[in-house]
């Protein structure tokens, strides 16, 4: 298993536990961006990226990212497949019970992660980087 694949293994170790709180993994310009879903956005910079990633998670109660498989994409990026759990803060709708199966893109430069992108539904990310990839590996 690659050391990307490791990282982002480790990324959601955390965040599966609802800890969105370390940026160590992250290059200082960062590109993180929301493809789409319910408020598409973009940020560049860990300030940008903290500051969109807390508009995201103030709309949501304990929210959780739960990868479901881990790619790595012929020219080392990690596409991983998850759903998210959690419930909607003013309306108090369960996200399971809507559940959108999602997908992350992570693209790394030096051990560190230097764009992701979070598309809300996983079609997208699989039509934006022509998954499955010719000899990708899976690291689930």
């Amino acid at each position: 298993m690659s050391a990307n694949v490791e990282l982002v293994k480790s990324i959601f170790a955390a965040w599966a536990e609802g800890d969105y709180s370390s940026a160590d993994w992250a290059d200082p310009e960062i590109e993180l961006i929301f493809a789409d879903g319910p408020a598409p956005d973009r940020a560049k910079g860990l300030d940008g990226m903290v500051e969109l990633w807390r508009s995201m998670l103030d709309a949501w109660v304990d929210l959780r990212a739960i990868p479901e498989s881990f790619h790595e994409l012929n020219d080392g990026r990690v596409l991983v497949f998850l759903r998210n759990e959690g419930r909607g803060r003013s309306s108090g709708i369960d996200v399971q019970e809507i559940s959108v199966k999602s997908a992350n893109l992570f693209e790394f430069r030096e051990g560190k992660v230097t764009k992701l992108v979070l598309y809300w539904e996983r079609q997208h990310a699989v039509d934006a980087v022509g998954f499955p990839p010719q000899g990708g590996s899976s690291a689930a």
